[in-house]
């Protein structure tokens, strides 16, 4: 009894540093998209006195106008294609991928496994100038497919690794009970892996997606036509050559936030299994 009494308040105290940790990485997390929110309820004048607290006057109308414009919703609708399509594309070449990386062995495939991981090694902006010279010579430049094509090949690299790991994890007895029955291996891929993957392709769809969505360099470089631009491309109509309209940018980086991060809600569930997934042997 006496060593019960004595490790509670031990374990009370780790508790309550635990809830303190979380609380403050949250705090750190939650402050700029609070800021960033009520910043689109304030003029500019009181923005730059006042960046951080309430508005003394919420200026409704910043939403209002941009909500209200044809163009908002254009580029809303340009990021959703492209970012729809990046995922789908991204998905449906990693997860074959992984699969004969995770099932098959033939001779290079650890050489060719490791060529797809060095892409992790190399950012987009390091290799721009020559995917602007390919897509143009593709005659994709100024098309979906022109800012489609490039971010899949740098999203390849992380989405195969993960699928991979996952793919390692499901029981082997699956497979060889498939084999054994007369099962071709896209056949097992089509109606049993897949099936079992839903935590792991939540998890890449969504990072995938968010990453697509929030890209700037390469829509910038590929596409010329202001009715292709995607929403970060359209905050530049708030900012001219001397000044900015601070309280629009930051309203319309609130709005188009948003459905990232509903995303993010409706799918925590299943990135969290698909990233712990194997992490515990036993």
């Amino acid at each position: 009894m006496t060593d019960a009494a004595a490790s509670a308040p031990a374990r009370d105290l780790s508790a309550l540093y635990r809830w303190l940790f979380l609380l403050l990485v949250a705090g750190f997390v939650a402050l700029p998209l609070v800021a960033t929110l009520l910043g689109g309820f304030k003029s500019l004048g009181e923005l730059r006195t006042n960046p951080f607290g309430l508005p003394t006057t919420w200026e409704w109308e910043n939403y209002a106008e941009i909500v209200l414009s044809r163009r908002y919703w254009r580029m809303l609708g340009n990021s959703f294609a492209i970012s729809t399509m990046t995922t789908f594309v991204t998905l449906v070449v990693a997860s074959m991928a992984a699969f004969v990386f995770a099932h098959l062995r033939f001779f290079g495939s650890r050489m060719l496994l490791n060529y797809f991981t060095m892409g992790l090694l190399f950012p987009a902006a390091t290799a721009i100038l020559p995917l602007f010279i390919k897509v143009r010579d593709l005659g994709l430049l100024d098309t979906y497919f022109g800012v489609v094509l490039p971010q899949v090949a740098f999203a390849l690299a992380m989405s195969i690794l993960l699928f991979r790991r996952f793919f390692r994890d499901l029981p082997t007895e699956l497979l060889e009970a498939a084999l054994v029955d007369g099962c071709t291996y896209p056949r097992f891929f089509r109606f049993v892996t897949l099936p079992l993957s839903r935590p792991i392709l939540a998890t890449v769809g969504t990072i995938t997606f968010v990453h697509s969505w929030n890209a700037y360099l390469m829509p910038l470089v590929m596409l010329n036509s202001d009715s292709m631009y995607p929403w970060p491309l359209g905050i530049m109509v708030y900012q001219g050559e001397f000044t900015a309209d601070w309280h629009l940018i930051l309203a319309f980086i609130t709005l188009t936030i948003l459905p990232t991060f509903l995303l993010f809600v409706l799918a925590q569930k299943h990135i969290v299994a698909g990233l712990t997934a194997g992490a515990v042997k036993g």
